[in-house]
């Protein structure tokens, strides 16, 4: 695929994920492989594996901070991605270099939930009225965030603690600083590693309904 076919499509990508339906001005940015290599390198802990699960599937921010162990299949090498933008659940590969390092994050959210448990709280906010229809269900282990907070949060008007997944500026400030000390000059966010996902695919030679999919477009 030619240059002028992948920036055509990198502005179609760009347009379908405004905001508003005016079309951007510039192309998105996208990293080189090598490029990515030394932001990831910079990056530590859940925080590598997270800019790394966006780089390697092409998930969101927010879709990656979101994910529940339930929507990790290890076996099949796959992701689902719920609620995705559109309100829509898709599936995504999980890339087998990354299945080691997940098994073991989701081993510390694992204390992290035990411990919870043994506190007397251990809850996950749930979606929809599913709190409601199913009372348990919160402090079940397949509900609980990959990727949980430090700290618990609680509920003021009624006392019970539970806890929420990594906030969204967290990992974005994480990426900023590991931008800059990878010397990358390029105005990179974490939205850049989607793009840059698409963008290696489509030189690798996949076609472009297949990435459409793994995107969710």
């Amino acid at each position: 695929m030619g240059e002028d076919e992948i920036n055509a499509f990198l502005t179609h990508l760009a347009v379908e994920e405004e905001v508003s339906a005016r079309k951007p001005k510039r192309l998105p940015v996208v990293m080189t492989r090598d490029e990515v290599k030394a932001v990831l390198e910079q990056l530590d802990g859940d925080k590598r594996l997270m800019g790394s699960l966006m780089y390697g599937t092409g998930i969101r921010l927010t879709e990656c901070l979101r994910l529940r162990v339930q929507d990790i299949d290890l076996a099949r090498n796959e992701i689902i991605v719920r609620d995705g933008k559109g309100a829509k659940d898709r599936m995504t590969m999980l890339p087998v270099s990354l299945k080691v390092a997940l098994q073991e994050q989701m081993k510390r959210a694992r204390t992290v939930h035990e411990r919870d448990l043994a506190d007397g709280w251990g809850r996950a906010e749930l979606p929809g009225a599913l709190d409601r229809k199913y009372p348990g269900a919160s402090v079940d282990w397949r509900w609980q965030w990959v990727f949980p907070q430090q700290k618990r949060w609680k509920d003021v008007r009624t006392g019970e603690q539970g806890r929420h997944h990594i906030h969204e500026t967290i990992l974005q400030r994480a990426v900023k600083e590991a931008v800059r000390r990878a010397g990358v000059i390029k105005h990179v966010g974490c939205h850049t590693f989607r793009h840059s996902f698409a963008t290696h695919l489509l030189e690798s030679g996949y076609d472009i309904r297949t990435i459409q999919e793994l995107l969710g477009h």
